[in-house]
């Protein structure tokens, strides 16, 4: 496996590549691997020559209040776990060049960049879409992993590379989950736990909005209160949205029509830690 923290190297390994007629993957992360990430790293490994891995916190995707100093990192770590992939480039670019002190440039995705977590997070897909596009033109990738867990960051990524012409391929992979059922986290780490424990509250409500449609509720609405009341009653649990919505498109539903594919995400505060979860069903 390969080690580079500098953008030209990158960028001459990615153009030798290409001339070569390799596939090339990427699996944009931020560090601190855990059994979700590996499968991104599978899945590209699956579908491409040559993987790359980038490992970036990345500051323009965090608000003033958020978790940007304290969020977990381990490279010695992410380099072993990555290279017992099959990682063939772990991509480690410094802030500094990245986001040098003159930087003025800045990619918006709008209209999905306002709703569900744009609403609490008003400037994290900005910081999301820009470094992922500056990625894009790095590492000139023929695809690009992502994890359904984001399923919001995923769909404004696919609508930034129809609207600005990448031609990269978007896989998206299934949320991978602990043995308990509550989906696999970097931030999973912050819990105590006893909030552990209430933080599977998240799977619940959702089996619970699996469970209504399952069994021909149509009204959204209803579902969402059903959910809400069963998350407002766990001690530690603070809820910030419930969304029941088009998977392909995020337009809100407020009745579920049969055969159509619907993504009901939810963002739950559960003590200081913030976890987001959701699943696609079909009516």
């Amino acid at each position: 496996m390969r080690l580079i923290s500098g953008i030209e190297e990158m960028q001459k390994l990615a153009e030798k590549l290409r001339l070569e007629g390799k596939r090339i993957g990427v699996v944009p992360t931020m560090g601190y691997f855990h059994d979700g990430h590996l499968s991104l790293i599978k899945r590209a490994r699956e579908k491409s020559d040559v993987v790359v891995v980038t490992v970036f916190v990345n500051p323009t995707q965090f608000g003033p209040t958020e978790d940007f100093e304290r969020y977990p990192r381990d490279s010695e770590r992410d380099r072993r776990l990555a290279e017992a992939s099959k990682c063939d480039v772990l991509f480690t670019p410094e802030t500094s060049e990245m986001f040098p002190e003159e930087y003025l440039t800045y990619v918006q995705v709008d209209r999905l960049s306002n709703i569900l977590e744009g609403k609490f997070r008003p400037t994290h897909f900005r910081g999301v879409t820009t470094v992922v596009a500056k990625l894009f033109n790095i590492i000139r990738p023929h695809l690009a992993v992502f994890g359904q867990k984001d399923a919001q960051q995923a769909l404004i990524i696919k609508q930034m590379v129809r609207d600005l012409n990448f031609d990269i391929d978007i896989l998206v992979t299934p949320i991978i989950r602990e043995t308990d059922g509550i989906a696999m986290s970097s931030r999973n780490v912050y819990l105590s736990a006893e909030e552990r424990t209430e933080a599977l509250i998240l799977r619940k409500a959702l089996d619970l909005a699996k469970s209504m449609i399952h069994g021909g509720e149509h009204d959204a609405g209803r579902i969402r209160r059903k959910m809400d009341q069963l998350i407002t009653s766990t001690r530690h649990a603070h809820l910030d949205y419930v969304a029941i919505v088009d998977a392909d498109t995020f337009d809100e539903l407020p009745k579920l029509e049969q055969g159509r594919r619907i993504l009901v995400a939810l963002a739950v505060r559960v003590g200081k830690t913030r976890l987001i979860d959701n699943t696609i069903l079909t009516p």
